[in-house]
């Protein structure tokens, strides 16, 4: 059986591709940090709906939690593989570079960075062997692409992000692997609510923010085997703005 796996799959973003990809009937790992409230909801919230869920806790910018989680599953599934990854863990902290902690730079750029490289490091070569492939989509940003002020980390991140999708298609699309980024704008969510709203809302063209649902789809859709042909591309889905 082929398996998905989201990680930073509690909230936002990561919840909503969660349900997503267990509506298009794919069992699906939710992985996350520290709030378990937020998975377990959720984990109810496909099961509920007659989809297949799982938890799975672990810090992705850690190798040894990360090697340490995926292996005990593998060791339970030996027989299945976790042939859809999103890597959509990201965190921000936000500052002025002149003003930035070290601890600021290096939290994020090991979380958002460091997270996709151990996390597909570790389940590349399951997807390479397999007659079927797999998808992996990265969580990219408006920010990776445009750059914004007090976000020189994040952007920083969310860059290399696009720069390793690009690389990544190269070496797996002979395995049927295909490697895409996704680079959301101004979205509903946790990260954003804080946000002056009215004022950035003057800057979007389609007058709002985006809702997590709809970049769910979007990742739902290069997930599918419609998608096949695409790898290597990141897709902006920012309501029109460049």
């Amino acid at each position: 059986m082929k398996y998905a796996l989201v990680t930073g799959g509690s909230r936002g973003i990561g919840r909503a591709v969660s349900i997503r990809l267990a509506a298009m009937g794919i069992p699906v790992i939710i992985n996350y940090q520290s709030n378990g409230k937020a998975a377990a909801g959720t984990l109810e919230a496909i099961t509920s709906s007659g989809g297949s869920a799982s938890l799975m806790q672990f810090d992705v910018s850690s190798k040894e939690q990360v090697e340490s989680a995926l292996g005990q599953w593998e060791q339970a599934h030996p027989d299945d593989y976790i042939a859809y990854l999103v890597n959509n863990a990201g965190i921000g902290r936000d500052n002025v570079m002149f003003m930035m902690s070290d601890e600021q730079w290096h939290d994020v750029l090991d979380v958002s960075l460091n997270g996709f490289f151990y996390v597909t490091r570790y389940l590349l070569p399951k997807m390479m062997m397999r007659k079927h492939g797999g998808r992996i989509v990265n969580m990219s940003s408006l920010s990776g692409l445009k750059g914004l002020a007090g976000q020189t980390n994040y952007c920083a991140a969310k860059s290399a992000i696009i720069g390793a999708t690009r690389a990544l298609a190269q070496e797996t699309a002979g395995r049927n692997v295909t490697v895409n980024a996704v680079a959301p704008g101004f979205i509903e969510s946790d990260m954003t609510k804080d946000l002056p709203v009215e004022e950035l809302t003057k800057m979007i063209p389609m007058k709002r923010f985006g809702k997590p649902e709809e970049v769910a789809a979007l990742v739902g859709f290069l997930c599918s085997d419609e998608s096949a042909y695409i790898t290597g591309q990141t897709i902006s889905i920012n309501g029109g703005m460049f």
